[in-house]
């Protein structure tokens, strides 16, 4: 993410191509603070992203020519800017393609756009969290595994695990508590930092996420165990 100068104001880009929805969140944001820019399609959202200093995207899964995925696929490939994902209320199978993809939270329509706006600013604040983490000084190694807090990376073997702030987060967590058992409810609200309800999926999401960086065979992983009726634990081999 491109750091924001110091009388600039965070942008965000509205991404659906129902003209409705792109103008009530234009208008929320925009009585937020924000300054916003709209896109009603794929590919106008890849061409303002490229062109523009954006802090944060809001983006719909159904968008006519290169869909919300593509879209998310190939931000991906060079950004690890927040992406809230937007679908339609009851599919869950493009919640967990968006999570898999690298998006960093998810909403179904039809929403409330205050909580959209409430997102919004929980993003945008642990994405600056996650940047300017300059105070913190601690390494922390299991096995193979080093975090360094001071800069928000993990590496296995000297390698950057390369993460996305939230797979960062997790793992960040589970790592500094080591051998200790959490349920999906109490790493969600650890994480995410919002009251758990029940959506296992998003946890479920990114711990294979997380397996598929840092384990040798993500089947069967030596550090972060399942355990059955519980949760997860990242044990120290």
């Amino acid at each position: 993410m491109k750091h924001l100068g110091e009388n600039e104001m965070e942008s965000i880009l509205i991404v659906d191509d129902e003209e409705e929805i792109v103008e009530l969140l234009d208008f929320y944001m925009g009585n937020s603070g924000y300054k916003t820019f709209k896109a009603y399609n794929g590919k106008e959202a890849m061409e303002i992203f490229q062109k523009e200093n954006i802090s944060i995207i809001i983006l719909d899964v159904m968008l006519p020519g290169l869909n919300g995925k593509e879209v998310l696929r190939r931000i991906r490939q060079k950004s690890s800017i927040p992406i809230l994902f937007l679908s339609a209320k009851g599919e869950d199978m493009d919640k967990i393609d968006g999570l898999f993809l690298g998006a960093d939270d998810y909403m179904s329509k039809p929403f409330n756009p205050m909580e959209v706006v409430a997102r919004v600013k929980a993003l945008l604040r642990r994405s600056s969290i996650f940047n300017n983490n300059d105070e913190v000084n601690c390494i922390t190694t299991i096995g193979d595994l080093n975090l360094d807090e001071k800069i928000c990376r993990v590496y296995k073997n000297n390698i950057d695990m390369e993460l996305t702030a939230f797979e960062y987060k997790l793992l960040a967590f589970l790592m500094k508590n080591k051998n200790r058992v959490f349920t999906k409810a109490q790493l969600f609200e650890q994480v995410w930092e919002k009251d758990y309800l029940g959506d296992e999926s998003i946890i479920m999401v990114y711990i294979s996420k997380i397996r598929e960086k840092i384990e040798d065979n993500p089947k069967k992983p030596k550090f972060i165990k399942t355990i059955k009726g519980l949760g997860y634990v990242l044990e120290e081999n």
